[in-house]
């Protein structure tokens, strides 16, 4: 598939538009075998139907080293309940001693989250994607109307690609609204994250989420003192090209560029 040519590939993605994400999943793992899914909190869903597919599911999620104790638990119930090779990415310890050193602790609040963001998880991130082929994320169209409304079910990397290495990245729970996603939890008593109880909806770094009041959106909580349509911490800052060119051809369209 990551051979595909454009036109192959955007036929595929129209194909699995209105797809549900088991389907989704089916296709990437007959198609992939060095993939892994990535999660971080409700997404966990995701680790739900793919050990009902296969064996040997690998999964990997981003220890950033200031993520809330809840969140630390919640990791921990995912690796005792289900049978995957769960792999917990760290950031490198020197860069964030140097950052830390020479900013201190909360420079984000002064000059923005990316270059910590950067840090703590796109660069152990990339590190890990470097070794696969394909990756499954838990986006959401309806996560963000700034910077995820257009959010296809399957895409190549635009971000993580290389010359060299073509990366696809799958999104089976595009078409989702948050209540199929809680439907689901409940039915199939998914865990998740204790701090959903307590109004948080999106959950990233303690120092950089808050709970969210019943008229906001979901993603109101993460970098709230930042504009809106930036609100992406680098793993997925593809969304972002996507508001700021809404061209009919975009990169997350399958556009091998």
């Amino acid at each position: 598939m990551k051979d595909c040519s454009n036109a192959e590939l955007g036929e595929l993605q129209i194909a699995l538009s209105s797809r549900d994400p088991i389907a989704i999943l089916k296709l990437a793992f007959s198609n992939f075998e060095k993939i892994a899914i990535s999660f971080s909190g409700a997404e966990a869903v995701l680790i739900d139907m793919a050990v009902k597919l296969r064996e040997n599911v690998s999964v990997f999620t981003l220890d950033t080293g200031r993520l809330h104790p809840e969140t630390y638990r919640f990791i921990e119930r995912i690796r005792e309940r289900y049978p995957v090779q769960l792999e917990i990415l760290q950031p490198d310890h020197r860069q964030v001693q140097e950052l830390v050193n020479q900013k201190g602790l909360f420079s984000f609040y002064a000059d923005g989250h990316q270059e910590c963001c950067h840090i703590r998880k796109v660069k152990p991130l990339s590190r890990r994607l470097r070794t696969l082929d394909a990756w499954i994320t838990g986006q959401r169209r309806d996560q963000s109307k700034a910077t995820r409304q257009r959010l296809p079910v399957l895409e190549r990397d635009g971000v993580f690609s290389t010359p060299d290495h073509t990366l696809i990245k799958f999104n089976p729970l595009a078409n989702w609204s948050s209540g199929q996603l809680w439907d689901y939890i409940k039915t199939n008593d998914v865990p998740f994250n204790q701090l959903h109880a307590q109004g948080y909806v999106s959950i990233g770094c303690e120092p950089c989420t808050r709970a969210i009041l019943p008229h906001e959106h979901e993603r109101a909580g993460r970098w709230w003192w930042e504009d809106a349509a930036k609100k992406e911490c680098g793993l997925h800052s593809g969304n972002l090209r996507t508001v700021d060119n809404a061209s009919p051809v975009r990169h997350t369209e399958l556009g091998m560029v």
